[in-house]
């Protein structure tokens, strides 16, 4: 029986990053493994048994051991590192006979240029394997830091998402994740506010957070939401918008399973990953992510093949086919890379990554752009600017009768 070992961060939560970690170790014991969960204890609350309950809760059963320290015990056949923070512990153990690096985001990009930045980025250079989530990030770790990587593709519970066959609403939906300042929930409010203004018969629903933002337009919260809710609201609407500065994530690719197309930023890291079948790639700005949206909402038939497309791309993209591909990665590295398909090839797992997305990206128009003049004029544009309350010196100035009266004088309206 081979043994790997699992490294996680000080905590566990309910989020993607850690959803995708367990999915995976249950994939190794399925496969005859056995796994140890080493988690950096903090707090005497932090007891494994503890672990083990919260691991169980968020994310089902998992027959593994859980050990809260970083003082690891015996010899594995391969040990897992899962964050910036835990590669150089993976790199001390010497009793790993292989050590991976499961790389499911640029977390350099989490922090500013500063001694965190760069000591995340000297994460990738400490001889551990890639495993990647998608292929930009493999592309990344080849281009930047000269490493080899394996990766397994994005891919959804194709059981829960998928395509109700219901008339949808001319409605837009948002995952609006104000806690991660990749998902970039400000760009997506102004790109919203404009699509208000231009179309004020699209309905807006929010999800993803119980805040609700103060923002000069009409939406619905529907908070956080569970996977057979999300498909729902998925199957509700004409078109999903979920903003990546990093990392895709997940939920582009469970949408576009339910039939539902995207827009997102037309930046590198979404090019290897995104299909033009079923995704709009936007300047990112808030006028053209705005006339991206307008593009499905006002051509139904555009929407109805993108709608189709995306749901091709994601067919044989099932969560047993990732799993496939991150069990067939770690055979490779297991197997130094020796390891061949049946026809003699280089297996899928280290294939060279290349660009899937190829269209220019969406730019806006003037129509666009002489909205965005208008939500500036609104009363509540810094709310909108801001995501949420704004500060208290924007406060101070609104409730002054000087700045009120210098800034009607100008702009022929007031605050």
């Amino acid at each position: 029986m081979r043994k790997a070992a699992w490294v996680l961060p000080s905590h566990i939560e309910n989020s993607g990053g850690f959803r995708t970690v367990f999915q995976n170790i249950n994939c190794l014991l399925l496969h005859g493994y056995r796994c140890d969960v080493y988690i950096e204890k903090r707090g005497c609350t932090d007891a494994a048994s503890n672990l083990k309950r919260m691991a169980e809760q968020y994310f089902g059963v998992c027959g593994c051991r859980y050990f809260t320290t970083y003082k690891f015990h015996g010899t594995y056949d391969i040990m897992f590192a899962t964050s910036w923070k835990t590669a150089e512990a993976v790199k001390q153990y010497p009793k790993a006979t292989k050590k991976v690096y499961f790389i499911q985001d640029f977390e350099a990009a989490f922090y500013p240029a500063g001694t965190e930045y760069l000591a995340a980025c000297a994460s990738y250079c400490q001889g551990l394997y890639p495993i990647t989530i998608g292929r930009w990030l493999a592309a990344k770790m080849a281009d930047h830091y000269h490493v080899d990587a394996r990766y397994f593709d994005f891919c959804a519970d194709t059981d829960i998402y998928r395509d109700l066959h219901r008339k949808r609403e001319k409605a837009v939906c948002f995952i609006y994740q104000p806690h991660k300042p990749r998902r970039c929930s400000r760009l997506g409010l102004q790109a919203l506010g404009i699509v208000s203004v231009l179309r004020p018969d699209v309905k807006i629903y929010l999800f993803g957070s119980d805040r609700k933002p103060r923002v000069p337009f009409a939406y619905e919260s529907r908070g956080c939401l569970s996977v057979e809710q999300c498909n729902a609201l998925y199957n509700q609407c004409m078109a999903g918008l979920c903003i990546s500065a990093t990392n895709p994530s997940r939920i582009p690719f469970e949408m576009m399973a339910a039939g539902l197309p995207v827009v997102d930023l037309h930046l590198e890291n979404n090019l290897y990953d995104m299909p033009q079948e079923g995704v709009l790639l936007a300047h990112y700005t808030p006028q053209s992510i705005a006339a991206a949206l307008l593009e499905l909402l006002d051509h139904p038939k555009k929407a109805k093949q993108m709608s189709q497309g995306g749901q091709r791309f994601m067919k044989d993209r099932t969560l047993a086919y990732g799993f496939d591909q991150f069990y067939e990665a770690v055979t490779d590295v297991l197997s130094d890379g020796k390891r061949k398909n049946r026809h003699g090839m280089k297996t899928v797992a280290c294939a060279e990554p290349v660009r899937m997305y190829r269209h220019a990206p969406v730019i806006s128009s003037m129509r666009e752009n002489k909205a965005m003049q208008k939500l500036c004029r609104c009363k509540n544009f810094w709310v909108a600017q801001l995501g949420g309350k704004p500060p208290w010196w924007i406060r101070l100035l609104k409730n002054s009768r000087i700045v009120r009266s210098i800034y009607g004088r100008l702009q022929g309206d007031s605050l």
